[in-house]
């Protein structure tokens, strides 16, 4: 993200935010949970929590260096794309992606995904994190291609805690011990 629109200054300062704030050591009476990583690790089901994505097919056997054919829902400038998982850690509970092809803009995107447990008025939640970087397209400035990306993942971000909670509510969630 540019400047301070991640709202933490610089993505050094997000880091270190979490490293003094949000990481929690289990006791041996103690569990903590991720309840929407189930949610983002699914590379081959982008479109479980992404508003925009309408289809996603995906080639191999989810490793890294696996691609996916991701279409596009009407009303955004473009209807497909095409991307590799760059890195897929369970433990860190890190999902990094690349942009290689499709019709759109975004060239050269990179996009990581973090997920970290917190604690939000004595209950258990998460902060999910992340992070791009992408090509400025000819013709537009990099405040209107940052605007415009971090428009999408935003909408993406409420999209998965709506998801998520819902799940939660339902009971369907699939808890991971840290």
């Amino acid at each position: 993200m540019n400047g301070n629109s991640n709202g933490f200054g610089s993505a050094a300062a997000a880091a270190d935010y979490i490293r003094r704030h949000h990481l929690h050591e289990s006791g041996e009476n103690q569990c903590s949970s991720v309840l929407v990583w189930s949610l983002v690790r699914r590379f081959d089901q982008p479109q479980k929590y992404k508003p925009f994505v309408s289809r996603c097919v995906a080639q191999g056997n989810l490793e890294i260096g696996s691609l996916r054919e991701v279409d596009v829902k009407s009303g955004l400038p473009a209807t497909t794309s095409t991307e590799r998982l760059e890195l897929l850690d369970d433990n860190e509970h890190i999902l990094c992606i690349k942009i290689i092809g499709g019709d759109h803009r975004l060239k050269n995107y990179s996009s990581i995904i973090s997920l970290h447990p917190v604690i939000i008025d004595g209950r258990p939640g998460t902060l999910v994190i992340e992070s791009f970087v992408v090509d400025v397209p000819e013709g537009n400035t990099r405040d209107e291609t940052c605007y415009f990306v971090e428009a999408l993942i935003k909408c993406n971000l409420k999209s998965l805690a709506d998801v998520s909670e819902g799940l939660a509510v339902q009971d369907r969630t699939e808890p991971i011990d840290l």
